[in-house]
Order: C-alpha cells, then sequence, then structure tokens
C-alpha cells in the first residue's frame, strides 16, 4: 500500500483504537511507542518475538506474535508498510470490515499535526542525521519529539514524545512515503539511484525528491548537500519557491562548508568556515557532512552554535551505524547498516581511516546483500566497494520482501570483488550458508583485525556469535 499525498493528515486523536500490522519493526515500534505515550489504544502483529515487542507491551499495547484476523480486535485504524502483502489475514479482514487503512508515513504524520515539523530525507545518512539532531536538539533543551529508522545507542530508542514544539522525523524515500509530510524543514543529503524494484529508474527517483521539496511549507528551509548534484539541483528548485535554503559540504559554495577533516580514532575533527571546529565521537567523513546538516538546521531553528556543537560532540552514534560491538581474540567487531554501495564505500573508507591510526591489522568484511533486485541492479557496485577491505565473506541475499529471482545470488557479488593482494582489492569468499560464517570468518581473522558485519538483515545476529568464537579460540 503506498500513502495518498494528497490527502490531509488526520489529527492522531481522532484515530481511535489503533492496529499495526508488522509492529516489531524500527519504524512502526516508534509511531506506536508514541501514540502510547499519549494515551491512544494500540495493538500489533509481528511475525517473531523480539525486544521492541515487549518495551511496547511493557507500555500498555495488546501485541500478538504471529499474524490473525481476531487479533484486529475493536480497531479503528490499521496501520502498514509497503512490505504488508494484501494476503495477510489482517489487511483482509480490515479492509472487509470497512475500517481505516492508513500507510506507517501517514501514521506518523498524523503524530506531526500541530508540531513544527523536522524531516530528514536522503539516499544516505538520513537515520544518522535524524539521530544526530535529536541528540544535539535536547541537549539544547529543545525536548524534540522524534522518530528514526533506527535507535540510538546511549538510549536503545528510536522514537519518542517530547514536551517541546519541533518534530523530528527520518522520511523514507524507498516507496515515496515522505510525499505525506509537509514539514517546516526538511534536509536532503544527497540523491542516487535506490530502491529501483518501487521506482522505474532514477530519473523518477529524482522527481520524486523534487516533489518532496515542493510539500515543504510555504518559507520554510531547506537544507541540501552541496557535493551531490542532484541535491544542488532541489536547491535552486526550493529558492526558485521562495524557500530558505542552506547548504553544506566541502564545495567550495556551501554555505556551510567543511574543512580540515581529520579522522580520530573512532572519531574526528573539522572545521565548518565562518562557524569554527566540531568534535565528533563517530568516524567518518560522512559523518562530518550529517553533521554539519545538523548544524544548519539547529541554526535555523534559533540554537546557538556552540551549544549545538557540545550537543554534536555528546552523539553517541546509533545502533548499526558503524556500531562497535566489542572486542575478542585479539580482533574488533563492528556491525552497519550499510546496503547499497555508497554506504559501504563510506563506512569501509571510514574503516581504513581507523585501522591505519592503529598502526596495524585488517579489515575483513562480512557482506549480506539486500533484496535480489537491489543485487541484480549494483553487484558490480558491491564488489568494487568491498574490494576496500583486505578479506570479503559475501553471503546469500536477504530477501525480505521480495521473492527469488532465478540466478541472482551473494556469489553475483563475490564475483565482482578485485581479487587481492593489492589497493582496491581483496582476498574473497563466497560463503552461502549462513551457519557455517561465524565459524569461517574466526578462522579467517587475525589479531588487530576488524571485522565488520554489512547489510539491511540478519547479518547483524552474526556478529555476537563471531565474539563468542573469538573469545573461545586459543
Amino acid at each position: 500500500m503506498s500513502p495518498d499525498p494528497s490527502a490531509e493528515a488526520i489529527p492522531a486523536d481522532r484515530l481511535g483504537k489503533v492496529h499495526f500490522i508488522a509492529i516489531g519493526g524500527a519504524g512502526m515500534s516508534g509511531i506506536a511507542r508514541i501514540m502510547l505515550k499519549r494515551g491512544i489504544a494500540v495493538s500489533g502483529s509481528d511475525a517473531r518475538d523480539s525486544e521492541l515487542l515487549g518495551r511496547l507491551g511493557d507500555l500498555g499495547a495488546k501485541v500478538f506474535v504471529g499474524h490473525a484476523a481476531q487479533h484486529l480486535g475493536d480497531a479503528d485504524t490499521v496501520v502498514v508498510s509497503t512490505a504488508i502483502r494484501d494476503g495477510n489475514p489482517e489487511l483482509v479482514a480490515a479492509r472487509k470490515r470497512g475500517l481505516r487503512v492508513m500507510h506507517r508515513a501517514e501514521a506518523l504524520a498524523s503524530l506531526m499535526v500541530g508540531r513544527r515539523g523536522v524531516a530528514v530525507a536522503g539516499t544516505h545518512g538520513k537515520t544518522s542525521t535524524t539521530s544526530m539532531l535529536t541528540v544535539t536538539l535536547q541537549h539544547a533543551g529543545a525536548d524534540p519529539a522524534y522518530c528514526i529508522g533506527g535507535q540510538l545507542v546511549t538510549t536503545g530508542l528510536g522514537a519518542d514524545e517530547g514536551g517541546g514544539e519541533v518534530f523530528v522525523a527520518e522520511a523514507d524515500e524507498s516507496d515515496g512515503s515522505f510525499l505525506r509530510f509537509s514539514p517546516e524543514l526538511a534536509v536532503v543529503t544527497n540523491v542516487e539511484a535506490d530502491h529501483l524494484d518501487n521506482y522505474g529508474g532514477f530519473d523518477e527517483v529524482k522527481e520524486s525528491f523534487a516533489r518532496f521539496v515542493e510539500r515543504i511549507e510555504p518559507g520554510g528551509v531547506l537544507v541540501a548537500g552541496a557535493d551531490d548534484p542532484v541535491a544542488v539541483e532541489l536547491a535552486e528548485l526550493g529558492r526558485a519557491r521562495g524557500l530558505t535554503v542552506r547548504t553544506y559540504g566541502e564545495s567550495p559554495g556551501a554555505d556551510l562548508r567543511i574543512t580540515g577533516f581529520v579522522p580520530r580514532g573512532l572519531g574526528s575533527r573539522f572545521e565548518i568556515s565562518g562557524l569554527g571546529e566540531v568534535e565528533l565521537a563517530v568516524p567518518g567523513r560522512h559523518n562530518a557532512h550529517n553533521a554539519t546538516a545538523v548544524v544548519a538546521v539547529a541554526l535555523a531553528l534559533g540554537h546557538d552554535f556552540e551549544i549545538v556543537r557540545a550537543g554534536l560532540a555528546s552523539f553517541g552514534g546509533a545502533r548499526r551505524r558503524l556500531e562497535r560491538k566489542g572486542a575478542a581474540g585479539g580482533a574488533e567487531v563492528f556491525d552497519s547498516y550499510a546496503h547499497h554501495p555508497t554506504e559501504l564505500t563510506a563506512d569501509l573508507r571510514a574503516t581504513r581511516d581507523y585501522v591505519e591510526q592503529k598502526g596495524s591489522g585488517r579489515i575483513v568484511a562480512v557482506f549480506q546483500p539486500h533484496l535480489y533486485s537491489r543485487t541484480r541492479f549494483f553487484a558490480a557496485e558491491f564488489g568494487a566497494a568491498l574490494g576496500l577491505a583486505d578479506v570479503v565473506v559475501v553471503l546469500d541475499v536477504y530477501g525480505a520482501r521480495e521473492d527469488p529471482e532465478p540466478g541472482v545470488t551473494g556469489r553475483l557479488v563475490a564475483d565482482q570483488v578485485p581479487d587481492g593482494p593489492g589497493p582496491g582489492a581483496a582476498e574473497v569468499f563466497y560463503a552461502p550458508v549462513r551457519d557455517e560464517v561465524p565459524g569461517q570468518v574466526v578462522d579467517l581473522a587475525r589479531a588487530g583485525d576488524v571485522i565488520i558485519t554489512l547489510g539491511a538483515g540478519d547479518v547483524t545476529e552474526l556478529g555476537p556469535l563471531i565474539m563468542e568464537r573469538l573469545a573461545g579460540r586459543v
């Protein structure tokens, strides 16, 4: 189901009792959490039990494991995502009963009614930028409501109801659902080809982002990446609409220009021309860009740069965004949600900076392709990105919402990785049996290595297993 961008958002207090299909996802659980905090009756189901389901139950939600028509109870509104198939028994029953069925983005838009909406969009960097912005505004005393497509490392939360006037939301372009928002202030980090299972091509992706910019409130603010050509075009569109536009990046013409980037362990230091120095406790040049977008937003909201800088310095990261899981057996283990070639490149470059500062060790990348369509579209680009590691283990495809495609496997990616040794090349292994991967990785790893699991699927579950085996080896 896709949202209707032309429809007016219904205030959340008019939705009645709300039932979520697949309530355990990061986005859905966050929306449910905020509704519960507002006193709205919430129920929901998910295919399997999880920590998030337990937390929602503790807040008063009625949660079910598995999908069945009777789980709807006396719900008035049913919330779904694009991933929910038409044959889901709860969705079938909801339509048969004539209940209001709304997309996840429409439910989020309902929560934003009456608040100053800040929507963070872009092909890459949405979650990190939204997370940084949330923590920074909290540090500044703004107490925003927020809904992120991930979880903050410090609190384990991806959404909460704040007492301030600002509502910060990650705006997902994957299915066009970000067109449901009409924010006062919006960020576009960058625009690349992705989610081509939903879009006909890159031109349609760009058109969707243009429509997003057109939905910013009249007199609102657009913050756009100055190093991305499409974001630059969108900045021009915003100016033509009379929006206040602020660009950021390393390009000479950026309004907030990044200079002097220096990696420092698992953090960095850089300058924003005309403002001052910023220090981060999260790695990577890409995070310097994300942080500078946050500065632009916070300044537009009226906050002082010194307070903003201190808030950014306190940011401890978002889960699955190059998150350090620990060390064992002389090696370190990190985890990343990276599932697009550009994201892999950014994380592996940041990891390379870290390894070089340590002075020894290799990068062992454990990659699980996500979606058959994305694997087919980007196999060569994935391979080139993975060549930035020293050792690469490629799992089979995590299909998620898609059915298997003949001939589309992890081997497509593995075969595209430049074979090492040497710069831009790696020792490559295709590992189609997932359960064998932890043992294989531990056999490959040496003392001083950095192991990083990469992908949007269940590859994240391998990190703890790898650490257990590392700790047990002689």
